[in-house]
C-alpha cells in the first residue's frame, strides 16, 4: 500500500504543473496539458458568426409541460431501485445581481454507484445497474431553486494519464431562455481525494472558483432513513460565477 509520504509528493508534484505564475483563473483553461484532450476540445480557427432566429428555427424546443415532475427522481425511473446511496442535491440558480433565474432547464447526467456509465463508450470492468439510468431534468421554480433525487455516482478511471481516477461527480446543463444559451458544468462531492488529482478540476487555478463546484452537506436536506442531502448554488455571471466548461475566455 503507497505510503502517506508517497501519496503526498505525488500529489504535490502533479499540482506543481497546475500551477501558473502570478496568474489566477475562474474558468477552466481551453489548451491545459495535464488534461490531454482539451487540446481538441475547443475550436482552432476564428468562429462564424450565425444568425440567432435561424439556429431557432431548427433547434429543439421545451415548454413546461414537456418536464415531468418525476423526471427529477432518477431513483424512480425502472422497475426496481438502483444500487448506491441516495442522495439529494438541490440549489439556487441566480444571475450576477443573485437574483433568481425562474423556469430555468436543468439536466444532469452521471455514473451510477459502482462508476460506470449506461454509454457505449464506457467499458471499463464495474456492473452496470439496470435500474438506473443516470440522466435527469427539471425546471427551476419561481424562487429559482432546482432538486434532483439521485444516486452518489461513484469514481472512474480514465485514460489520461497512468492510474488517472475522475473524482464522484454530476455534469449539470443550464439552458437559459433558447437552445443557443447553453452552459455546462460539474458538481463535485466534498472531502473527494481525488479532486487535488484531477486535471479537469484542477485546470481551474483559482482556487476560489475550484471551491464553487464543490456541493456542501446539507443536513436540512437529508432525510431520516431514507437520503443524503446536498446543497450547490449556481451562478450564471459576475466575479462569483460557477466556472463553465463552455466559458468564452
Amino acid at each position: 500500500m503507497t505510503g502517506q509520504a508517497e501519496i503526498s509528493a505525488e500529489i504535490g508534484a502533479i499540482q506543481a504543473g497546475y500551477q501558473r505564475a502570478g496568474l489566477e483563473e475562474s474558468q477552466p483553461r481551453l489548451d491545459y496539458p495535464p488534461y490531454r484532450s482539451s487540446v481538441l476540445r475547443h475550436p482552432k480557427n476564428a468562429l462564424l458568426l450565425a444568425e440567432p432566429e435561424a439556429a431557432e428555427l431548427q433547434a429543439p424546443c421545451f415548454g413546461q409541460d414537456d418536464v415531468a415532475p418525476l423526471d427529477a427522481d432518477l431513483t424512480i425511473q425502472h422497475a426496481g431501485a438502483p444500487i448506491g446511496e441516495r442522495t439529494v442535491v438541490t440549489g439556487r440558480i441566480v444571475d450576477g445581481n443573485g437574483k433568481p433565474v425562474r423556469r430555468q432547464l436543468v439536466e444532469i447526467w452521471q455514473a451510477n454507484a459502482s462508476g460506470r456509465y449506461i454509454h457505449q463508450g464506457d467499458q471499463h470492468p464495474a456492473p452496470l445497474d439496470p435500474n438506473f439510468t443516470g440522466a435527469g431534468r427539471c425546471l427551476t421554480d419561481d424562487d429559482g431553486f432546482y432538486r434532483f433525487t439521485t444516486i452518489k455516482p461513484g469514481p472512474y478511471p480514465w485514460r489520461n494519464h497512468h492510474n488517472a481516477w475522475r473524482p464522484a461527480h454530476i455534469h449539470f446543463s443550464l439552458f437559459g431562455t433558447d437552445f443557443t444559451q447553453r452552459m455546462i458544468t460539474q458538481m463535485y462531492f466534498p472531502g473527494d481525494p481525488l479532486c487535488p488529482l484531477d486535471p479537469i478540476y484542477q485546470s481551474i487555478t483559482d482556487q476560489k472558483a475550484r471551491g464553487r463546484l464543490v456541493a456542501i452537506y446539507d443536513h436540512d436536506t437529508t432525510s431520516h432513513e431514507w437520503a443524503t442531502g446536498y446543497r450547490w448554488d449556481i451562478v450564471l455571471t459576475g466575479p462569483a460565477a460557477t466556472p463553465f466548461e463552455d466559458h468564452d475566455d
